[in-house]
């Protein structure tokens, strides 16, 4: 019994030692390679599993199924062992949404990740930058685009040695996804993320485009689309810290841009504000701060891969020390969504970036010589990377709104528009059905001028240009559509959705084309006779006509655009014909009542 209680006192010594844990092989796949590949689904799955069974502070859940069938997984990790964000909050923590692999072959984060989850539950390494955050991570958002696996996912980028696709087994991009949400992947992300509410969201990428000296850039939402004080917070506190972490650990940053000119930094630099179809600019309007890691596609994957856990680490040990100032600021931005004063500026729909106003800021990039190619005839830019140059060069980061409204105190969703109901509702939108039939006075946009993108884009058929003209009208409005009170802190949100003029709007996706299409028409030999008679008889619409025809040579050319004019001016005409279904409720009082539901 004796030699039996020292066997166990060492094996309990020696277990929990780093040294057994070495020798327990935790190496991950990405280790094991010589920093050179990362590893597949299974093999990901497997060591996630192995972390969550060997620590009680980690716990590895499914949040979805994928269209081949693969689990959806996140990790979490706090130092409690807590799996439900109410919990880990009442300790006051806050949260840390990491995701990696929305593109597959820009697998930066799952590598960095597991390698830090290692550290911090195996080793003890680290445990000081959870003290007052606890994290949601997702290893590979993307599955099904994982798994479509070789050597040949990127050919701008430099290792790994075998990498994912960029789409899903749907050939959609899930960084085009998160307002529409058409992939069932985004779908089950939502769910998650309305769950979590992080106070701040990473999402870890690899860039394209031209060469230059920075391992790792980033894009952060401050150009106007967010809440001020988020903004500033962002500008005055997270920004500075940020860079002086990644400078003394040897990855200087810079804003993720593009150039005035395609691959040629010396035209100029160009930081304008996202869309809420991307992640960072989806989680600025729901009022949460978002980071873009970027890393340079051409740099080494293992440099790739360490900068990455540095940039993560360092937001860490910032939001550690900023914890109860980023909450409060959140609940305060919040709060003013919801409340009326929101409501009484103009809100900014679309923003384009001021070319006519610039800084110049230093960037560090590379000797490049353009050429003309002898084969395409076309620019060819040249890179000597071991030529390293900084260049002062005009920054263009002004970003002004272009398109704004005033919101209403509510919207109202017409029953048989359920798809759009459905989006709302994925969303974590409130909203709430009518008992009956009501009569509503509301804002009613009619569209015009209206033209398409000449292809698809994600599979719909988009918008690119779009006018509207506003008339006030008492609608009937059925049994079962949808009242969305914009007392909510989602507002920021579902204006986006619903403004048929915002950046990402539903309307811009095509999901409401159908009501461009004129479905019924009148005959020529019917409308010759009676356009005679509406000219006689109806006062000023000759003069109407006429001045039509003298602006629009078009329409002075064709017969039937001129008899379809005089039918549009007919009882006859149908009245849902490029008019926007949903109504907007200017007034609280016309605002019908009803009981709140909110679908998670």
């Amino acid at each position: 019994m004796y030699y039996m209680r020292i066997f166990l006192l060492l094996f309990f010594i020696i277990g929990f030692t780093p040294a057994f844990a070495q020798t327990a092989d935790w190496q991950t796949d990405y280790e094991k390679s010589e920093l050179k590949a990362t590893p597949r689904y299974n093999e990901t799955v497997k060591f996630i599993n192995r972390l969550d069974a060997l620590s009680n502070e980690i716990s590895v859940g499914e949040f979805g199924v994928s269209p081949e069938g693969r689990p959806l997984l996140f990790v979490v990790y706090d130092k409690q062992g807590f799996t439900e964000p109410a919990k880990i909050r009442e300790r006051g923590r806050i949260i840390l949404f990491v995701q990696a692999a929305i593109h597959p072959g820009e697998s930066e984060g799952k590598d960095a990740m597991l390698q830090l989850l290692r550290d911090v539950a195996v080793y003890g390494i680290g445990k000081d930058l959870f003290e007052h955050v606890s994290l949601l991570f997702i290893p590979i958002f993307n599955v099904d685009g994982h798994e479509r696996f070789g050597a040949y996912g990127r050919i701008n980028q430099n290792g790994p040695a075998e990498m994912g696709w960029r789409t899903t087994a749907q050939n959609l991009n899930l960084n085009r996804d998160y307002l529409k949400a058409a992939a069932p992947e985004m779908q089950a992300w939502l769910g998650l993320y309305n769950k979590w509410q992080p106070e701040f969201f990473i999402d870890t990428h690899t860039s394209d485009g031209a060469d230059y000296q920075y391992v790792i850039t980033y894009a952060l939402e401050t150009g106007g689309q967010m809440d001020n004080d988020l903004t500033n917070w962002q500008n005055e506190v997270y920004l500075p810290q940020l860079e002086k972490l990644m400078d003394k650990a040897g990855f200087p940053l810079f804003p993720y841009v593009s150039f005035r000119k395609w691959h040629d930094p010396r035209s100029g630099l160009v930081s304008g504000v996202a869309s809420p179809m991307f992640s960072q600019g989806y989680t600025a309007v729901r009022n949460r701060p978002g980071l873009l890691v970027e890393t340079h596609m051409l740099k080494p994957y293992q440099l790739r891969v360490k900068s990455t856990r540095e940039i993560i680490e360092s937001s860490l040990k910032i939001l550690n020390s900023n914890t109860i100032q980023l909450s409060n600021l959140i609940k305060t931005a919040d709060q003013f969504a919801a409340s009326d004063a929101f409501r009484e500026e103009p809100f900014a729909l679309r923003y384009q970036v001021d070319m006519t106003d610039s800084s110049m800021v230093t960037f560090k990039g590379v000797a490049y010589d353009k050429k003309v190619s002898d084969l395409t005839g076309g620019d060819w830019f040249v890179y000597d990377n071991k030529k390293p140059v900084d260049y002062i060069l005009p920054l263009f980061d002004k970003n002004i709104p272009v398109a704004s409204t005033k919101l209403p105190a509510a919207y109202i969703i017409p029953a048989a528009w359920q798809e759009v109901i459905g989006k709302l509702l994925l969303h974590g939108v409130e909203m709430y059905p009518l008992e009956e039939s009501t009569l509503i006075d509301c804002e009613i946009y009619f569209f015009k001028e209206v033209d398409f993108q000449k292809s698809s884009y994600e599979g719909r058929q988009r918008l690119a240009r779009l006018g509207v003209e506003t008339k006030q009208q008492t609608r009937a409005f059925p049994r079962g559509s949808f009242v969305v009170p914009m007392n909510q802190r989602l507002s920021r949100l579902i204006a986006m959705m619903l403004e048929p003029e915002a950046s990402g709007s539903l309307v811009e996706w095509g999901y409401f084309n159908i009501v461009f299409e004129q479905k019924e028409y009148a005959e020529t030999y019917v409308m010759e006779p009676l356009a005679r008679k509406m000219l006689d008889s109806i006062p000023g619409l000759r003069e109407t006509y006429e001045a039509k025809k003298n602006s629009d040579k078009s329409f002075a050319e064709s017969q039937w655009l001129q008899l379809n004019w005089f039918y549009s001016q007919t009882p006859w005409w149908d009245e849902q014909y490029m008019r926007y279904p949903i109504g907007r409720i200017m007034q609280k009082a016309a605002i019908p009542t009803g009981q709140l539901r909110e679908d998670q």
